[in-house]
């Protein structure tokens, strides 16, 4: 009985194997046309993505790459106006960003903030940090401080206390005394002392060795008056 009932699960197995099997075929062969046109199509934009890739956006790349490199050098130097707006002779950050985006590396858009910020151009500044992506922690960091120092510069305190704090959230090494530092002055250009004094002392406490750290006793004795 256990056999017979093993073979006619076996047969009926069997044959719906072989009607899905038939089904397919009937279906490739009604749709032929249609299925190697769709496939042909997609052969097509897949050649298309990787010859853009290839001669095209890997060309710019480079191209960005080089264009971008006097301004670098004048940055360096502290020319930020040149550095930001070429000097009719090579291009800046801001002709860079306008003709390539980000194809010279998503740091144009740091130096691009960073010059803005040095010119006192707050919300210029502002614009091209908020755009910078990169990854790398310690320049994540210090392009959102330099936010702050942005918002700082336009008296918005909140904002600026916000963004020091992420900064030195992010960074967690000696340039995070810094930022403390400086979110503990806006604390108290907001008139919070207490928060001002929970910044410097985390400074005194987690970053001893820090620059900031050898005067951190006076901002701690301003704010505990």
């Amino acid at each position: 009985m256990a056999n017979k009932n093993s073979k006619e699960t076996e047969s009926v197995v069997r044959e719906n194997l072989e009607h899905s099997v038939s089904s397919t075929e009937k279906f490739f062969s009604e749709n032929r046309k249609a299925l190697l046109g769709a496939l042909a199509a997609v052969i097509v934009v897949g050649l298309g993505v990787l010859a853009y890739y290839k001669l095209v956006y890997q060309r710019q790349c480079t191209e960005a790459q080089e264009q971008v490199f006097p301004a670098e050098m004048s940055f360096q130097n502290g020319e930020y106006d040149i550095a930001l707006n070429g000097d009719g002779n090579n291009l800046g950050f801001a002709d860079v960003i306008r003709n390539y985006g980000s194809k010279a590396g998503k740091a144009v858009y740091l130096y691009a903030g960073v010059c803005e910020l040095n010119l006192g151009n707050y919300d210029s500044a502002l614009s091209y940090l908020k755009k910078y992506k990169g990854k790398e922690p310690i320049l994540a960091a210090r392009a959102k401080a330099c936010e702050g120092d942005a918002y700082v510069g336009l008296g918005d305190y909140a904002s600026a206390v916000s963004c020091f704090e992420a900064a030195a959230d992010a960074a967690d090494n000696v340039f995070a005394a810094a930022y403390l530092v400086k979110a503990g002055l806006a604390y108290e250009a907001l008139g919070d002392k207490a928060s001002a004094l929970a910044c410097y002392n985390k400074v005194a406490d987690n970053y001893p060795q820090s620059m900031e750290a050898y005067e951190i006793n006076k901002y701690i004795a301003r704010v505990s008056e």
